[in-house]
Parts: structure tokens; C-alpha cells; sequence
């Protein structure tokens, strides 16, 4: 699930990313500000829950993925649109 917070009088949005795969032990966020080298932690919560809050620039595109347990790609089913990747699968893209 993606919710986004547009702040009026500052030029960035606040993203809340929340994510609930099955079996997961890890979840990690690559892409964010194209880095898919340094992943981004996801905080576990109670029910089997992760999130990852950013504040990312409006006016922005922001392709991305979810790692889970290190293995498994996930895409977010919620995000604005989809983009093949090089890999043969897609990227999730968030538009701001």
C-alpha cells in the first residue's frame, strides 16, 4: 500500500510505504532516488506488517521494488504504473 502526504508549503510528499508478504522475515525497498545498489530496511511491525516512510521531491518519478528475505522481488500492487526492466520483469513506479 502506498499513501502519500502532499505538504502544502514545502516541495515534497510524504510516502508511506506498507508491504505484508507471506513468510517474511526481511523486507527491503531498491530503486528510491535510483539506488538499486543500497537497499532501504523496512520496519517490521506487529501482524506481519513492514513500512518504510520517505519524503520524497513532488514532481518526481521513482521506480522501485520490494526484496523479500533477500530472495523475492515483489512488486507494489498499488503503484501508479509498472515499467519493464532490463531484467525481464517490471519495475514498480511511483509518481509524485
Amino acid at each position: 500500500m502506498l499513501q502519500k502526504t502532499y505538504l502544502k508549503t514545502k516541495n515534497h510528499c510524504k510516502v508511506k510505504f506498507t508491504v505484508a508478504p507471506e513468510n517474511a522475515e526481511t523486507v527491503e525497498i531498491l530503486g528510491l532516488h535510483n539506488d538499486w545498489e543500497n537497499p532501504v530496511p523496512m520496519t517490521r511491525k506487529k501482524g506481519g506488517f513492514f513500512t518504510y516512510d520517505a519524503s520524497l521531491p513532488k514532481d518526481t518519478q521513482h521506480e522501485f521494488r520490494y526484496l523479500v528475505n533477500k530472495k523475492e522481488w515483489m512488486n507494489e500492487p498499488e503503484a501508479d504504473s509498472q515499467k519493464p526492466n532490463e531484467f525481464g520483469s517490471s519495475n514498480s513506479v511511483l509518481v509524485l
